[in-house]
């Protein structure tokens, strides 16, 4: 059998490997076989570690709500169960990044939360709506526009009669037509003629 080599398309996905291995300690960065077992298994942690890297974040957004809640004399769940009575829809990123930055503002969310834990929160009062009478119109004016919108469906009608097409028409119904009309010659016109001679007279 003959020896069959790897060519252009070998080279090129080797060359993939070592350029994602790219900067791996000794061999790990220039041996292929040595590359591509740990270029696997680095992609292979980065799908999980960017699945666990979300709950280190909340973890570590927690851990910082907690303390700063604590010197405010409250606990975490306390202080979230306050926030979620009081309708307040700040995330816990936020609340941390306040904790830590802005301390004077974190504590007004305790007070706030403890007040809502206490029932203390003024009721949202609902808007009074007010019916407004709606005006009166006159009978007589309605009937005036109803006049006005029979004449003018009566001139619409009028209109579409009045347009007849005469070419989609027989020469037949054309030469009754004008008999009745009382166009002379009308028995040895051709078709054209009969219909000039229709749409001169209106």
């Amino acid at each position: 059998m003959p020896r069959v080599k790897g060519g252009g398309v070998a080279r090129r996905r080797r060359k993939k490997i070592l350029k994602l291995a790219k900067g791996y300690f000794g061999s790990k960065r220039t041996l292929y076989r040595t590359a591509h077992e740990q270029v696997m298994r680095s992609l292979s942690y980065a799908y999980r570690d960017r699945k666990q890297r979300k709950r280190e974040f909340r973890k570590l957004w927690i851990t910082r709500i907690n303390a700063a809640a604590k010197q405010n004399g409250m606990k975490y769940s306390t202080l979230i169960h306050g926030l979620s009575l009081a309708n307040v829809a700040v995330n816990r990123k936020m609340l941390a990044d306040i904790a830590v930055f802005q301390p004077e503002d974190f504590t007004s969310y305790c007070k706030l939360a403890k007040d809502a834990l206490a029932g203390n929160l003024p009721k949202a009062s609902k808007p009074v709506v007010k019916e407004t009478p709606q005006p009166k119109k006159a009978e007589p004016k309605k009937e005036v526009k109803a006049e006005k919108v029979e004449k003018a469906e009566v001139k619409k009608e009028t209109k579409k009669v009045e347009k007849v097409d005469y070419s989609s028409m027989l020469v037949k119904e054309l030469k009754e037509l004008a008999k009745e009309k009382g166009i002379e010659g009308y028995s040895s016109m051709l078709k054209a003629d009969l219909v000039e001679a229709l749409t001169n007279l209106k």
